[in-house]
């Protein structure tokens, strides 16, 4: 898989015009996989060696289905109302017969797991460009456009309801360490150049959320591996 992923990257190194900002954001990339390197993968690491399999994915479980929320509403404004059904009748029966979440009951149920919708894919729906690329400090790879929809989406997110300051921050925490030991098992793909790579798989993943799938290039057969992953963190060697 990395030797099949290396050459499309190559080529993406020459050709790139998304990255304008490609110094600055190689800038910000170093920080972040500094800060990633030095903090947040030997937490993660350790929380993966301390935790059995079977609470991880329920703890990543649990945060996923939070996120159903958020795929309802963009699913709606978008006009995709059978999509929106679902990503409902997954958020009711999960909270509910799978313990808030805990266990995916819904996919047994014949309802599995839907690619998540958010504001950023909402306003491409409507027209909206992309803009060019952008490195996040620690929040890491974005665009112009899907920058500022991270405050839309936080405002349908629960744990943003919770009053009790370091409790909010706790679980929000939670989620950052879940979804970058997570991104462990995925770091065996990166190739060549990380901050292209990185940027690279991005684009192109977002390109495919956007389009529902129907976006095909070199790196579609690398979407299985990384499907459950959130792009908007780094990854780090």
């Amino acid at each position: 898989m990395v030797a099949t992923l290396a050459l499309p990257l190559a080529a993406a190194a020459q050709t790139s015009d998304e990255d304008p900002f490609e110094s600055f954001n190689r800038a910000v990339f170093s920080f972040n996989d500094t800060a990633d390197t030095y903090v947040l993968r030997p937490i993660a690491k350790g929380y993966r060696a301390v935790t059995p399999d079977p609470v991880e994915k329920a703890v990543a479980r649990v945060f996923s289905n939070l996120g159903e929320i958020n795929s309802v509403a963009n699913s709606l404004l978008q006009g995709k109302f059978d999509k929106a059904g679902r990503h409902t009748s997954r958020f009711l029966i999960n909270t509910t017969l799978g313990i808030g979440g805990i266990l995916d009951v819904a996919e047994p149920a014949g309802l599995p797991k839907l690619d998540g919708e958010d504001f950023g894919q909402t306003l491409a729906t409507w027209g909206v460009g992309s803009g060019p690329y952008l490195v996040l400090p620690l929040l890491g790879s974005s665009t112009v456009r899907d920058t500022p929809t991270r405050y839309v989406d936080s405002l349908l997110d629960p744990v943003f309801e919770v009053d009790h300051v370091p409790t909010r921050n706790t679980i929000l925490g939670a989620e950052a360490l879940s979804g970058r030991a997570e991104l462990l098992q995925a770091e065996k793909l990166i190739s060549g150049d990380k901050y292209i790579f990185t940027r690279e798989v991005y684009l192109q993943r977002r390109a495919y959320l956007i389009n529902d799938g129907a976006f095909v290039d070199d790196f579609d057969d690398a979407y299985e591996d990384f499907d459950d992953l959130d792009w908007g963190g780094e990854s780090a060697d």
